[in-house]
């Protein structure tokens, strides 16, 4: 099924989710970030079709979030996060943080964090780059861009 394009909006979400919008995507870079980087592994892991698999795989390729790598002589490829990608997984680690706050229940997070630096389980929270305070979306004011006037033209 062919989806609407958002890469024109000028809207940095609406490009995100352009990317990474279609709910296999997130799940295919959370099991290539674990470590999950052959193709029979994220279909046995997923349960997914290999149809769909070898078009999300391709358009995370195209889109610069993965590469792809032979491992064969077949050929036969695994795929890796590039620098973007990574990025990527960092909203990944947002949102894993809302589902256990929201969605886990009484049997509690299925996965926790352990920070390198510390050593300490922790959560992922939101802060300003520039101060260091946290920051939620009550704590912001939306300002026009540069980018939005050059795509109103």
């Amino acid at each position: 099924m062919q989806r609407t394009s958002f890469s024109g909006m000028a809207c940095s979400i609406a490009r995100t989710l352009d990317v990474i919008g279609e709910p296999w995507s997130p799940l295919i870079l959370r099991d290539v970030w674990v470590g999950m980087s052959r193709f029979e592994q994220l279909q046995a892991d997923l349960g997914i079709s290999r149809k769909v698999l070898t078009e999300r795989l391709n358009h995370l390729v195209r889109q610069g979030i993965l590469e792809r790598r032979p491992y064969d002589q077949r050929p036969r490829y695994e795929y890796v996060l590039t620098g973007k990608g990574a990025e990527l997984v960092d909203l990944l680690m947002v949102m894993k943080g809302w589902g256990d706050r929201w969605l886990a229940g009484e049997a509690g997070p299925p996965v926790l964090y352990r920070h390198h630096a510390c050593g300490e389980i922790a959560d992922v929270s939101l802060c300003c780059d520039r101060c260091g305070e946290p920051m939620r979306a009550g704590d912001v004011d939306l300002l026009p861009g540069p980018g939005v006037a050059k795509l109103a033209t």
